[in-house]
């Protein structure tokens, strides 16, 4: 990654916002919309700060003097003098989607945006919603954590019975908890890689990296292969597949010289 995606808690914090016109105030907007107070110049206290000035120069210096305060600093139409970009968003409150390219090209973030605003119901962030409610009943119904996860990944998987792309998927909730939902049991399951680019995997192959458990591999396994992998994951550094899964779902990734 060439920068690190985080979502900042702005809820009645400072941010310093330099400038006038369009560009200040579409980024005025954005920190509104996300609970931040604004200002025209440092202060203490202030969290983040955001330069919309036309002359470059004008807008290095002013950069530079809010850096001193220890501030980052997000410079309009300029990624080269930025310390973190504003990336193109998917409202859901509260899931958000964020779109990056690095500063590279705003108009292809906005592309990935729109495309994505097609797919998502508008009721996708009530799902999220009565999921946070439903988290006591959902420890009583699997106090493992480990079955909780694969029972919750088996419901909001493609046709699940939470499907996120479900408008309804909000209000069967209650019932999915209440069925004899269940989570799968112990597996093993052999992915053939066919080449070192990951753009190669297919659906099958991706769905099932990002549900694993354990994963299980030959030290010549590419790295952009295992970045596509469950954080948490627990990577297995073998030459064979394991005789014994352990529980959950366990892949094999087996290179194109395997047998």
């Amino acid at each position: 990654m060439h920068q690190l995606p985080i979502f900042l808690n702005l809820t009645g914090r400072t941010v310093v916002l330099v400038g006038a016109g369009e560009a200040a105030d579409a980024k005025a907007r954005l920190i509104e919309r996300a609970g931040g107070r604004i200002v025209p110049a440092w202060e203490r206290g202030a969290t983040i700060a955001f330069v919309a000035l036309d002359d470059e120069a004008e807008a290095r210096a002013a950069a530079a003097a809010l850096r001193a305060h220890g501030l980052l600093v997000n410079v309009v139409d300029r990624p080269d003098l930025c310390d973190f970009t504003t990336p193109a968003i998917v409202d859901r409150a509260p899931v958000t989607i964020a779109i990056g390219t690095g500063g590279a090209s705003a108009g292809l973030a906005k592309a990935v945006r729109q495309r994505i605003e097609a797919l998502l119901p508008a009721r996708l962030g009530e799902l999220a919603s009565a999921l946070h409610a439903a988290r006591d009943a959902m420890k009583a119904r699997w106090p493992a954590a480990a079955d909780r996860r694969r029972a919750i990944d088996a419901a909001l998987a493609s046709g699940g019975a939470l499907d996120p792309l479900d408008g309804a998927a909000a209000d069967k909730v209650e019932s999915w908890l209440a069925s004899d939902a269940a989570t799968q049991p112990s597996r093993l399951e052999t992915i053939h890689l066919t080449s070192a680019d990951p753009d190669d995997l297919t659906l099958r192959a991706a769905r099932l990296l990002g549900e694993a458990d354990h994963i299980f591999h030959p030290a010549s396994i590419p790295a952009a292969i295992l970045a596509r992998a469950r954080a948490d994951a627990v990577r297995h550094v073998v030459e064979a597949p394991p005789a014994d899964a352990p529980r959950g779902l366990s892949l094999w990734l087996a290179t194109p010289n395997d047998s």
